[in-house]
């Protein structure tokens, strides 16, 4: 393990992850340093300017009209090799105090065209269950809000903490979706497929942004059977994403048009229940872009 590169991007990993990654070959490249991270390129730490605060309100961010993301935890059960967020993490701004979320509350009432929260990190997961309603709470109590996004990797890294206990927590305001991400289907381990079905058995919606990496999951075939294996454990395959402007992930990028086959050869072979948006964000954009229109 480089020390150059993990003095620049921290490994972090749970003994779960560690254990998955001795099995999976895909999945301990998103565990794993590699000095092709240090390599220069054309992109720099946060093209989505997440340092900026939004309007003065301290962890809140809003890049679109009718959402907004408050940065619940600076910090993951395991720091993802190809993360958006990969030269944040320790230094993001977060909610913590009473004061602080009572301030993003009364901004987004202030935004009466928030109709969607996503609570995120970091993991927000990595804080106690109490800590996690407090935020779910304060967001699904606000008449305006339809949508309360937990955003969470820990059904494929952690899954022993989608307790029933909190799964049934979550549920209780009809309100929280959870996005979370699998990128192979070997990570959809037993253990996977019983924290996504408490979920879901619980009433909380369950959607994957899976994001595309060469030499894990870049080609048709890979993808399919993530989409499948999705189906089987009933989490709706959302996104497909083209790994996102930020330094440090130039050898996990697959090439547009590569991409563009793949999401065709995908559409071919699998019903729209199965098929995700294939897209971009790209900075500065209203939406998220299909990359048929690139």
């Amino acid at each position: 393990m480089s020390p150059e590169v993990t003095a620049k991007y921290p490994y972090v990993a749970n003994a779960y992850s560690k254990e998955l990654a001795a099995k999976c070959p895909a999945f301990a490249k998103q565990v794993n340093p590699d000095p092709r991270e240090l390599e220069e390129d054309d992109y720099g730490p946060d093209p989505f300017g997440e340092e900026e605060e939004a309007a003065g309100c301290y962890g809140l961010k809003q890049r679109f009209e009718d959402r907004v993301l408050i940065m619940a935890s600076d910090s993951c059960f395991m720091n993802c090799r190809h993360c958006t967020r990969k030269g944040l993490l320790r230094q993001a701004e977060v909610v913590r105090t009473d004061e602080e979320l009572q301030t993003c509350m009364a901004y987004v009432q202030d935004h009466p065209l928030v109709r969607d929260v996503l609570i995120s990190g970091g993991d927000p997961l990595v804080l106690p269950d109490e800590e996690v309603m407090r935020f779910v709470r304060s967001f699904s109590g606000l008449a305006q809000v339809d949508v309360v996004r937990l955003c969470t990797r820990a059904p494929c890294v952690n899954p022993a903490r989608i307790t029933r206990d909190l799964a049934a927590l979550l549920g209780r305001s009809g309100k929280v979706w959870v996005n979370t991400q699998f990128n192979c289907a070997e990570e959809l381990t037993p253990e996977a497929v019983e924290a996504c079905t408490n979920l879901v058995r619980a009433g909380v919606p369950v959607s994957c942004q899976t994001v595309l990496l060469a030499g894990v999951n870049d080609s048709a075939e890979r993808l399919l059977e993530l989409f499948r294996a999705l189906l089987r454990a009933r989490v709706r395959p959302y996104y497909v994403f083209q790994c996102d402007p930020i330094a440090g992930i130039s050898h996990f990028r697959v090439p547009l048009e590569k991409a563009q086959k793949i999401e065709r050869e995908c559409a071919e072979r699998i019903g729209g229940l199965g098929l995700p948006r294939f897209v971009m964000d790209i900075p500065g954009a209203l939406r998220k872009t299909p990359i048929g229109e690139m």
